[in-house]
């Protein structure tokens, strides 16, 4: 009964978004100093908006209906990948029922749509491989008599076709599905749309991060940056080191993510698009590893005497490096994206100062009291093992600050608010690719929309040549875990992360407050009948429902 109440206020909002015009005051806008009135937008309730996209008011009823691969398609009914979207999509626009099967007699009438023929164009669809920062997303959809074609060179762009033509399925005023015509041309902007969970400091469940990455496809992510361990806990059981979750995770076996859990989360990403990359932050936010890892972290002191507490990795002893070796080893067989992150940032040298092995080893290698020169001494060897296994690396600034010797390829991720722009000039000056998160911290929350400061990001607003921003290959959202819980994470999360993906991936002049806020409105009417908690970002459009 709920789940249909949702589904019937969803169709209810595309009713007035598709054909009925309405107005109404909305709160003040601040900023501009006036008061907005919000009508029904001209792309109905797309979201991201796509780069070209033109909608007719002829429409189509889809009363038999069928979701099939095209005959001159690559990927046919052996394409699990795709066999699998066409069931969620046509669940998501129908409902759990059973699929339509072929039809023999029936006739259907001059203005019914009766298939969308999926075309995968390149001889390879790349259905048994996996998203990667190269990756061709684009599509082009054509919804005209007498058959949909969603068009891509590859399975990822009709992933998100799919995605597309289903925010263009509405209830028509006489209760039929219908479908306007229409004619898309799309691709992301950026290549790179991430979503950064912190799965440390609160533990989160199994069915949070599936439900979130559900929503992630609906707003065309395509990266799962999973921080999934930290100082508070380390719940990733690790076959090599399985000592490490035993004694580090808030409880050895009810919170901590299983080698079967982690497949199920690469590949339920997988099927829709999503990278998962996770990172795994050294040499300080570790305090939950030495708790099963001997000798790996740094005793701290206390005038001549060991205090009782630890710092940072200890990086002059020769068994951090062994240990660092095979667990990386481990990480770069589990997880198949070509990138790991390897953080690096926030490390406090108390410790380091405190502890007179280190002070002997500083003047040994003449670092005299420049204890950066020792950070970067460990991340560089930490960045030799991790070029053995294969792996591209992202790190956090500090490491490009602190002047280590990167690889060409090396991802470099601003993060620090307050001078973010010069950092990206920086970065992109060194001929380092950058991804931006400074302005688009989830876990800082303020009163009233502010969705709208998240959405008024421009990531390449620096001063810098061209071939510096084409460098910057796109951005991510984080929802830090201090104060989120799998009580509060998806509401706190969403639609306030949907801002952040129409900027990555919509075209640049796509600004256009007003036009958002009507179509977000809509977007999230969708997200809550998808029976998430999303929260609210206006009272007043549910009113005129």
């Amino acid at each position: 009964m709920i789940t249909a109440l949702k589904f019937t206020l969803l169709l209810l909002a595309l009713a007035f978004a598709q054909g009925l015009h309405y107005n109404y005051i909305d709160e003040l806008d601040k900023e501009a100093g006036t008061v907005r009135a919000v009508q029904a937008s001209q792309y109905v309730s797309l979201w991201p908006l796509p780069q070209k996209v033109k909608i007719l008011d002829l429409s189509f009823k889809l009363t038999s209906f069928n979701i099939v691969d095209a005959k001159e398609s690559s990927a046919g009914s052996s394409c699990s990948l795709l066999q699998d979207a066409y069931r969620r999509y046509y669940e998501y626009m129908f409902g759990i029922a059973k699929r339509q099967g072929p039809r023999k007699s029936r006739l259907t009438g001059p203005s019914e749509l009766t298939e969308l023929q999926v075309w995968i164009t390149s001889p390879d669809s790349e259905c048994d491989g996996y998203p990667s920062v190269t990756s061709d997303e684009s599509y082009e959809l054509s919804v005209d008599l007498p058959y949909a074609v969603l068009k891509a060179p590859k399975v990822w762009g009709a992933l998100h076709g799919l995605e597309t033509f289903s925010q263009l399925v509405y209830e028509d005023q006489y209760g039929a599905k219908s479908i306007n015509s229409t004619a898309i041309s799309d691709f992301p902007r950026f290549a790179h749309r991430g979503i950064l969970l912190d799965s440390s400091r609160h533990f989160l469940p199994l069915k949070v991060i599936l439900a979130n990455l559900e929503t992630m496809a609906m707003n065309k992510f395509n990266v799962f940056h999973w921080h999934i361990v930290d100082d508070q806990s380390f719940p990733y059981l690790s076959r090599t080191f399985p000592q490490l979750s035993q004694q580090g995770a808030y409880h050895p076996y009810t919170h901590v993510y299983t080698p079967a859990d982690v497949k199920m989360v690469i590949e339920f990403g997988r099927l829709r698009g999503i990278r998962v990359v996770p990172e795994f932050d050294t040499p300080g936010h570790t305090q939950s590893w030495g708790k099963g890892q001997k000798d790996l972290l740094t005793p701290c002191y206390s005038g001549s005497k060991p205090s009782g507490s630890f710092g940072p990795v200890n990086p002059i002893l020769n068994t951090t490096y062994d240990f660092m070796s095979q667990f990386f080893k481990e990480i770069s067989t589990v997880f198949p994206d070509a990138y790991v992150h390897l953080g690096g940032d926030e490390v406090d040298f108390t410790c380091w100062k405190s502890n007179p092995d280190i002070q002997k080893f500083m003047d040994q290698q003449g670092y005299g009291q420049d204890y950066k020169k020792l950070e970067s001494f460990y991340i560089q060897k930490l960045l030799d093992i991790v070029t053995t296994t294969h792996k591209g690396y992202m790190i956090w600034q500090e490491v490009f600050d602190n002047g280590v010797k990167l690889k060409p390829d090396t991802v470099v991720h601003v993060w620090i608010g307050g001078g973010a722009n010069e950092e990206m000039g920086k970065v992109t000056a060194a001929g380092y690719t950058t991804i931006l998160s400074a302005p688009w911290y989830l876990d800082y929350i303020s009163y009233a929309q502010d969705w709208q400061k998240y959405y008024k990001v421009e990531p390449l607003d620096f001063d810098g040549t061209e071939e510096q921003k084409k460098l910057v290959i796109g951005g991510e959202a984080c929802l830090w875990g201090e104060y989120v819980d799998a009580t509060n994470l998806t509401p706190r999360l969403w639609p306030r992360a949907s801002a952040v993906a129409e900027r990555l991936w919509s075209a640049k002049d796509v600004t256009d407050i007003n036009d958002a806020f009507n179509r977000l409105s809509v977007h999230r009417c969708r997200m809550v009948a998808h029976c998430y908690d999303i929260l609210c970002i206006c009272i007043s459009f549910y009113d005129k429902l």
